[in-house]
């Protein structure tokens, strides 16, 4: 990724920001002075500012740095063509501020002076956002956000089960699907033993043909099994609370559910408009969930990355060594991206599944006595570099012309695919 060059600019600034108000450090690199201010969190101040900032810089651009990537703040200043956003992860700030401030000693102009200080001495460590364009932008945020819902969905249904267990445990066998339409249909008609004890055969029949559930010795085995069931429990002390939780949590379900085809509808709209959509439509697994976010892990910035290395360093897929004395040791990066190395990890899980050489990789590393998780990211980090290639080349991805040359360069993974 490019490194940030002191020399391009007029001035670094460093932004200390907070929740009601932002501690502002300039340093005007011709001069040498130093000015520190404190600006309103409205963003009218923040437009004041930046806007004074270009008339007093004209000719060249400004650094702004700051402990954030996204945000408000970086939101409001990624509009002005003469600012450049130059992010630095709070974690290393803070241990940067230890070692010269061992005291422990904190504040919030201070802190903004030393964030200046600690990237002009070390501007080779630090990169600039390289802002993609705003519909690359909304994408990246509707699929991170899409896998939010997500996670809320599996939360919500984690609990909705366990409540279930605990009075109304039957209908977990009737209905195996929990985050469907149906099952919260059928809980909010009949949300205990007692209420579906009630229900006529004809009602529920009716109520799964109205459903689009026509297989009837499905319907029959349904109906049969309410028909034979018993309570768990009567006791009101049980029934009544847990009833009302299954209740509520299906109501915001519902709202999930709806929230989740709704953005769903969204970034389907959004990445067929996009030029690059066919490499990652042709990357093995990747359906149409995973294509939209590998799209957005890649961008449509080619300079962004100068190698395939640069992605897998910044997504957390390389490993990282460490040694001491006669001592060696490999772990994963511990700062990172999480989405962007969980959009990579999960999509080389898929890819075990469709894909030759991604199996046979798979095999015989199992093989090895590797464990699943490191197998999935030791092929990710595989994975990035044959799609870097394709998307360096704007070329979609052929599984055929992969495997002729890996048969080219004679790799013992053919031999052991096909010895297996």
């Amino acid at each position: 990724m490019k490194e940030l060059c002191i020399e391009d600019y007029a001035a670094i600034v460093a932004i200390d920001w907070a929740d009601q108000k932002h501690d502002v450090c300039e340093i005007d690199l011709a001069t040498g002075t130093t000015e520190s201010i404190v600006i309103s969190s409205k963003p009218e101040s923040i437009q004041d500012w930046a806007v004074q900032l270009q008339r007093r810089f004209p000719n060249r651009p400004v650094a702004v740095i700051c402990e954030l990537k996204k945000g408000p703040l970086v939101y409001a200043l990624m509009k002005y063509p003469k600012i450049t956003l130059v992010p630095v992860h709070p974690g290393t700030f803070a241990k940067y501020r230890k070692a010269f401030q061992p005291s422990g000693a904190k504040g919030d102009a201070t802190d903004a002076k030393l964030l200046a200080e600690m990237v002009m001495a070390h501007p080779d460590k630090f990169s600039p956002i390289e802002a993609e364009s705003p519909q690359v932008r909304a994408l990246a945020q509707l699929v991170e956000s899409r896998r939010q819902l997500v996670q809320n969905r599996v939360d919500l249904t984690n609990s909705l089960t366990w409540h279930l267990k605990n009075y109304y445990p039957q209908v977990l066998d009737w209905i195996t699907v929990k985050d469907s339409h149906l099952f919260l249909d059928f809980l909010e008609k009949w949300p205990s033993l007692t209420a579906i004890k009630r229900a006529r055969t004809k009602t529920l029949v009716a109520f799964m043909h109205q459903r689009n559930v026509r297989d009837q010795s499905l319907i029959d085995q349904r109906v049969s099994a309410i028909k034979a069931s018993v309570p768990l429990t009567e006791d009101e002390g049980v029934v009544v609370p847990n009833q009302l939780m299954v209740e509520t949590i299906c109501g915001q379900l519902r709202v999930l559910l709806h929230a989740i085809e709704r953005i769903d509808k969204e970034i389907k709209t959004r990445y067929a408009a996009m030029k690059d959509r066919a490499i990652f439509d042709s990357l093995p697994g990747a359906g149409a969930q995973l294509s939209p976010r590998l799209f957005v892990a890649f961008g449509t910035n080619r300079d962004r990355y100068q190698s395939a290395s640069d992605l897998q360093k910044y997504a957390g897929v390389a490993p990282v060594k460490e040694s001491s004395g006669k001592k060696s040791w490999t772990h994963w990066r511990y700062s990172c991206p999480k989405f962007l190395r969980q959009t990579f990890v999960e999509w080389a899980g898929q890819t075990v599944r469709f894909s030759f050489w991604a199996r046979a990789y798979y095999e015989q590393q199992k093989l090895r006595g590797k464990p699943h998780n490191t197998i999935i990211r030791s092929l990710a980090f595989k994975w990035i570099r044959v799609v870097f290639k394709c998307w360096q080349d704007g070329v979609p991805y052929d599984e055929s012309k992969y495997l002729q040359a890996l048969r080219e360069r004679g790799s013992p993974l053919l031999e052991f695919a096909v010895k297996n």
